[in-house]
């Protein structure tokens, strides 16, 4: 039997890794407008992939510098104090699984479609006047459950990829079918054991809800910004389908054709610029 459920997945929870320490710092202060610059300076400078990782972002042709970006203050005031904290949490978050690699997830086009659908929920949330960096996490974070499945059911994953390349359908479809349940199931134990906030579960655990009417905003934006990602193709993976929207999903958002043209013409530089950063 393939079938896995809830409680196998919280029996394991154990096993999942534990954020980084700065990753848990970073999420700390995700909601306070105030960012020592000293103190993330320290931190990034005593991991010197991290700082590479900063200046090749500054350096990108994304900000278009006219010289070369050589110090981590210079690249900080270029980048901006956000953007290197949202660095520094995808870089630890890809860090934490990367000793846990699965045979049935490329782990490349996994964080590209991540990246992706982050860059897209924090310019929906910027448009909404909603906590973008809240929403960036939370679109990070969208398909973490699969990372669940794919380390810790690796054989029962495997049945579920060979379903959906049997059957020429989508992930969601071939898990639902082969496990009894999908990533997004999958995700919620991960995200207790962390002890993330009620709002950034429901955005995780959600994103593909048959319908959209109930949820909070950044749920919503979550549901948006998966959407574009995959239709951007993001992932660069030959399989990836663009998920069917909610009904009124677009109407909910309350943004019109322009504004939506913006954030996915804004999302696509953004996602170069960090691409070129983290070697995706």
């Amino acid at each position: 039997m393939n079938a896995i459920t809830e409680q196998d997945i919280l029996r394991r929870v154990g096993n999942l890794p534990s954020l980084p320490t700065v990753v848990l710092e970073l999420l700390g202060v995700i909601e306070r407008e105030g960012v020592d610059l000293d103190s993330l300076v320290q931190k990034i400078e005593q991991d010197q992939a991290l700082t590479a990782k900063t200046l090749r972002m500054a350096n990108s042709s994304f900000y278009g510098m006219a010289r070369q970006i050589s110090t981590l203050q210079e690249a900080i005031a270029i980048v901006g104090l956000h953007t290197v904290r949202r660095l520094a949490m995808t870089a630890a978050l890809m860090g934490t699984f990367a000793q846990a690699t699965p045979a049935t997830l490329d782990l490349a086009p996994f964080w590209r479609h991540a990246l992706g659908a982050a860059v897209c929920a924090r310019e929906l949330a910027v448009q909404m006047e909603l906590n973008a960096d809240q929403a960036y996490v939370a679109g990070l974070l969208h398909d973490i459950g699969r990372l669940v499945l794919a380390t810790q059911f690796e054989p029962q994953y495997r049945a579920a990829m060979a379903y959906r390349a049997e059957h020429d359908c989508s992930l969601l479809q071939a898990e639902r079918s082969v496990l009894d349940l999908d990533h997004a199931m999958a995700a919620q134990a991960l995200l207790q054991h962390w002890n993330f906030p009620q709002a950034l579960q429901q955005a995780v655990t959600s994103h593909h809800a048959a319908h959209c009417a109930g949820f909070l905003p950044l749920t919503r934006v979550v549901m948006a910004a998966d959407a574009m990602a995959h239709a951007l193709d993001f992932s660069d993976d030959p399989d990836d389908l663009v998920p069917a929207v909610p009904v009124g999903l677009w109407q909910h958002l309350g943004l019109n054709d322009a504004v939506l043209l913006e954030v996915l013409s804004l999302a696509e530089k953004q996602f170069e610029a960090a691409r070129v950063a983290l070697h995706l």
